[in-house]
């Protein structure tokens, strides 16, 4: 029985190990791969103009991308006047700003209006959860840590 050779062996692990690599790189690059459960996205429908979806802008744009929450369904937006073709919506869009829970290109959930950075933070939470299975890890970003805030004093 003859052993292989020095030469051949490296060959023999190397296709062995990287055959894998190789059907996963083309899946992944081909969009064939299976998608994820963070499949979902928040789609953001507002208009040039609207005051609340300004006041959403500045108060919860620049932290959504950094929570669980923004990291699970990531943030798009779309145009009142043009919505994209690739949503399917369950009805019209007509009160902006309008955020809609999107999973393969279908609204789940939507939650009208911007009610404000204190009830938007438990309310998309709470969409998320009941129709994507988004599973919070914490309290919401904006929600104040009540251990370490100082007591207020009339002195």
């Amino acid at each position: 029985m003859a052993l292989p050779s020095l030469i051949s062996l490296p060959r023999r692990v190397c296709r062995a190990a990287c055959a894998p690599l190789a059907a996963l790189a083309f899946l992944v690059t081909t969009g064939i791969a299976a998608k994820t459960a963070d499949a979902a996205e928040l789609v953001m429908v507002e208009q040039p103009g609207c005051a609340w979806c300004a006041r959403w802008d500045a108060e919860i744009a620049p932290i959504y991308p950094k929570t669980a929450e923004g990291r699970f369904a990531p943030l798009r937006r779309a145009d009142l006047r043009a919505m994209p073709e690739d949503l399917t919506l369950s009805r019209r869009v007509t009160f902006t700003p309008t955020f809609l829970i999107v999973e393969d290109g279908h609204e789940m959930a939507r939650l009208e209006g911007y009610p404000g950075e204190d009830f938007f933070w438990p309310l998309i939470t709470g969409l998320l959860q009941e129709h994507a299975g988004f599973i919070p890890t914490g309290s919401a970003p904006s929600a104040p840590d009540q251990t370490t805030a100082p007591l207020a004093t009339n002195g």
